[in-house]
């Protein structure tokens, strides 16, 4: 027995060695950290388990029999992320640039299924080449098996992609089926076809992360939800944003003490945002200055920036912030903006997160571009979102809120459970001057001083159907508030609306907009 202990340790030993000093000398040389040292950072010390470390692939052929590595290129198990249950998988890719075959994939499934029954989050650290061309469809099928466990866990476990070096081809699609994608900078990428298929087929030159790194990621595509400069960075963030999270759609998500008063008056918004709606104001300072402690995690940060979407907490709850950023666009909502905000919200929604959108929205960026995009249906999915969410909403109106992109941002009419409004709010059709030239175009026309009768017949309008209490005195907005009374009067809405329960109707599932 005893020696057979020995043996069982020697083993162990080569397994966390991994493949030599030659091959992790090259990883380094790349700047990135191996796959244990990765799991190390992201987990709590000393609490991860490993799960199948022994695992080696039976393909033979092109060499494959004389090289049978322990792990098979990828590493699995559970930890802990601050005490809660986490399960892991991470490439590793001094074995065979870790490319998935059929043992690797298969190690991969059983993780995710481990994942699901025990209803904990799953966070894949993503450094591998793709298929293992050697092994053929087998490899495909392992693909396959992993895009199904990911959309069947989909909206019940937090599901969390981490790139961390190359990722091509249908592995992509598994990053893109989960709910946050991190990427760092320089040593990831992402993308279907490679830059030299791109250049054989269309003649583009471009390099490796001027086709899908980082940057192109979290500005352009919006594929990458966060984007850092080193691995410890992007791995302590994975941890921040767990956190905020559930460990499953049956649980809330977990509070912590506040030192922050929930009473605190928040004197300064009044002078953060000026009364005059053609003015630009920095939303995220309003954000700051509501939240606790003046600490929140932005998603998508650099993509469609008229529009902001954040986790934070009030009293020490976690909430998600859904709004509009007049600093950029004017904070109109476009097909991009839609789009961040629509997925914000269904993750919300999923995870048991209440939602409270801020509004000062002049309407949808109007454009040739914009309408044969698609705005109709892409603005459909955030409408969609809001209506279909059953969590705690609440909408607070600063100042404008006009048309259409009042309604979809979560107005009374779709089911917001409270609104609020500051007294520089203005709700209606459009601007008053626009208002005015349809209404009055006759009036105007016919004037002996057309600007004068304009200008008069804007402030009429104004002054009619556009005063802050409007909506108000039809029920339309619950409240007219203080500025300075917004956190407080948002954390006791809150506070009341902990126990909300809404019924769906029966059916199998919607059919959202695409």
């Amino acid at each position: 027995m005893r020696s057979q202990v020995e043996e069982l340790a020697g083993i162990r030993e080569r397994v966390l060695a991994g493949p030599g000093e030659k091959a992790t000398a090259a990883q380094k040389a790349k700047g990135k950290l191996t796959v244990r040292e990765r799991i190390a950072l992201l987990l709590d010390e000393g609490s991860f388990h490993e799960v199948e470390p022994l695992r080696r692939h039976r393909a033979t052929g092109f060499g494959l029999e004389a090289r049978k590595p322990y792990t098979d290129g990828v590493v699995t198990g559970w930890g802990t992320v601050e005490g809660r249950t986490v399960f892991v998988y991470a490439h590793d890719f001094r074995i065979f640039g870790g490319a998935l075959g059929e043992a690797h994939a298969a190690k991969i499934h059983k993780i995710m299924d481990m994942a699901l029954a025990a209803g904990a989050p799953l966070v894949s650290l993503n450094d591998g080449a793709g298929a293992r061309i050697q092994e053929g469809v087998t490899a495909l099928a392992g693909y396959g098996g992993i895009f199904r466990r990911n959309t069947a866990a989909s909206g019940v476990i937090p599901q969390i992609s981490v790139m961390l070096g190359p990722c091509a081809g249908g592995a992509a699609y598994s990053p893109a089926l989960t709910d946050f994608v991190f990427m760092v900078r320089e040593t990831s990428q992402m993308f279907i076809t490679g830059p030299d298929v791109v250049k054989a087929v269309t003649g583009e030159e471009i390099t490796q992360n001027g086709l899908g790194g980082a940057d192109v990621h979290a500005e352009t595509s919006g594929v990458c939800h966060f984007a850092y400069d080193d691995e410890e960075t992007c791995l302590e963030e994975v941890r921040y944003l767990l956190s905020l999270l559930p460990r499953n759609n049956r649980e809330t998500p977990p509070a912590v003490p506040c030192d922050d008063p929930a009473d605190r008056r928040c004197e300064t918004l009044a002078d953060l945002v000026p009364a005059d709606g053609n003015r630009p104001y920095d939303m995220a300072r309003v954000i700051e200055e509501i939240v606790d402690d003046g600490e929140y995690l932005e998603v998508h940060q650099r993509w469609a920036r008229n529009i902001i979407c954040a986790l934070a907490r009030l009293d020490g709850q976690v909430v998600g912030i859904v709004a509009n950023q007049p600093q950029t666009l004017a904070g109109v909502l476009d097909i991009e903006a839609s789009e961040k905000a629509a997925r914000f919200v269904q993750m919300c929604d999923a995870f048991s997160i209440p939602i409270v959108t801020l509004l000062d929205v002049p309407g949808f960026l109007p454009g040739v571009g914009q309408e044969h995009g698609g705005i109709i249906r892409h603005g459909a999915k955030l409408l969609y979102a809001y209506c279909d969410a059953t969590v705690p909403r609440i909408s607070l109106i600063l100042r404008k809120a006009y048309g259409g992109a009042y309604i979809v941002m979560d107005s009374q009419s779709i089911g917001a459970d409270l609104t609020y409004a500051w007294p520089t709010n203005e709700i209606a059709v459009m601007g008053a001057e626009g208002a005015a030239n349809v209404i009055f175009r006759r009036q105007i026309a016919e004037a002996d001083d057309p600007e004068a009768r304009r200008a008069e017949l804007v402030k009429e309008y104004r002054a009619e159907l556009m005063h802050p209490y409007y909506a108000a005195e039809r029920g339309l907005v619950d409240d007219v508030i203080d500025p300075a009374d917004t956190r407080r009067v948002l954390i006791g809405a809150l506070t009341m609306l902990r126990t909300k329960h809404a019924e769906r109707p029966a059916r199998k599932h919607g059919n959202p907009p695409q």
